[in-house]
């Protein structure tokens, strides 16, 4: 049986990872700072600054900001914010947006009330709201986590500081997260700890996908996959998970349940184990257990990589998914660590180059490895650990994946923003 604190770490780590956002959480997480800046400031301001890191700044250029149908880029989002958002709502901030308030951003967007400025040598995840008004001054920093406000500043005064990391992962040490430990409790959880929040993200992801299939969103690499491709579970998977994405990219105001701060990364981890899960006509009950499993197995990834790099998310989301539709085959659990020791040797050099449509076709050849993965590894093929970045140990397989993102590709990083910021 798990131990009761790595018991009550995963419940906890799954409640504060697995929460609803509206659009991709980058320009999210720029408004809802904008939103506490000017409650705080406690009128509107004559005057925004932004400081983001490349990160921030890559991921929110070329997506669309929820409810505004084609404003893209950091300003966008910091002054919907203000104008209309509630940070009482967080990653939903812009739920309660009105077609006013968007119509006076795209008015103030043409005017200098707005100043983006890259900050170097700060967290990947960073970003500082500054605004002004008259005499009155106020900021909100938000580091490391989406939601995680570590600073609020009013004329100067300290408000709310909190150098307290958030980020779920800084809960769990190495010892504590691995996979054995992720499938005994995924084998183990009580459902009535988890129901509520896995059935959420079951109904909310699958909805955003069959929306997304429903309308033209971005490149339509969903429908396309279904339109070219067989009507078999395989395409299915791929489609579905592509066609949230596409939804998402193109501003479609529809909430997902998220994982590991990326709305994308929740998507591709549901729809192939919810696809598999309709195809083998699983009980519920399973469903619940195999997403618990894919959900522990993206966060354990992603906890060594952080939430933003130069490395797809995607990636850490699908090999979750395809250990999990391992799980849902009732394969043991040797096998599983080989399902994911062959997603990790084939697509683990997808780079992250922002948000963008071009995500959706990231997602679904991520979760064509993630689906090759599970098949090899049910015939009882798996990659040698004597390739690549590959160990016999699942576990160091894992480590190795994450040393390559984090350290490995920080130069890849600053070229992509280069880059991008070149190519305006």
């Amino acid at each position: 049986m798990i131990d009761k604190r790595i018991y009550r770490k995963y419940v906890n780590v799954l409640r504060k990872e697995l929460v609803p956002a509206l659009g991709c959480t980058e320009p999210i997480a720029i408004a809802y700072a904008s939103a506490k800046a000017r409650e705080t400031l406690g009128r509107f301001p004559e005057e925004i600054v932004v400081e983001c890191s490349g990160n921030i700044i890559k991921n929110v250029k070329g997506v669309i900001v929820p409810t505004t149908e084609n404003l893209r880029g950091v300003e966008a989002g910091a002054i919907l914010g203000a104008v209309g958002g509630d940070a009482g709502k967080k990653l939903e901030v812009l739920s309660s947006v009105k077609a006013e308030d968007v119509e006076e951003t795209r008015r103030l967007l043409s005017g200098n009330l707005c100043t983006v400025v890259l900050k170097k040598n700060v967290e990947n995840l960073y970003i500082n709201v500054a605004m002004k008004s008259g005499d009155s001054t106020a900021s909100v920093l938000i580091v490391d986590a989406h939601t995680n406000i570590v600073e609020v500043k009013k004329n100067g005064e300290v408000l709310f500081q909190d150098d307290y990391d958030l980020s779920s992962a800084a809960e769990l040490s190495k010892e504590d997260f691995n996979i054995e430990r992720i499938y005994e409790f995924a084998n183990t959880v009580r459902i009535e700890d988890i129901e509520k929040i896995i059935n959420a993200q079951i109904e909310l992801n699958s909805a955003i996908a069959n929306e997304g299939l429903s309308r033209n969103y971005g490149a339509n690499v969903g429908k396309i996959l279904i339109l070219n491709g067989k009507n078999d579970v395989k395409t299915l998977a791929k489609a579905y998970s592509a066609a949230g994405s596409d939804a998402r990219m193109a501003g479609c105001t529809m909430p997902v349940i998220i994982n590991s701060g990326s709305g994308n990364q929740g998507i591709t981890l549901t729809m192939p184990v919810v696809k598999y899960a309709e195809f083998l006509k699983t009980p519920r009950e399973k469903q619940l257990r195999a997403l618990v499993f894919a959900n522990l197995l993206a966060i354990y990834q992603k906890s060594g990589i952080g939430k933003l790099s130069a490395y797809c998310g995607a990636v850490s989301a699908a090999c979750g998914a395809g250990a999990a539709i391992s799980y849902l085959y009732d394969l043991p659990l040797d096998t599983i660590r080989m399902t994911i020791k062959n997603v990790l040797g084939n697509v683990s050099g997808i780079v992250c180059d922002g948000a963008k449509s071009s995500c959706a076709a990231k997602i679904a050849s991520s979760v064509d490895a993630a689906i090759m993965g599970h098949e090899m590894a049910m015939s009882g093929q798996v990659y040698s650990g004597c390739e690549g970045l590959n160990d016999e140990d699942a576990d160091m397989t894992i480590e190795n994946i994450s040393h390559l993102a984090k350290e490995g590709m920080r130069e890849t990083d600053y070229s992509i923003l280069e880059m991008m910021i070149r190519n305006k």
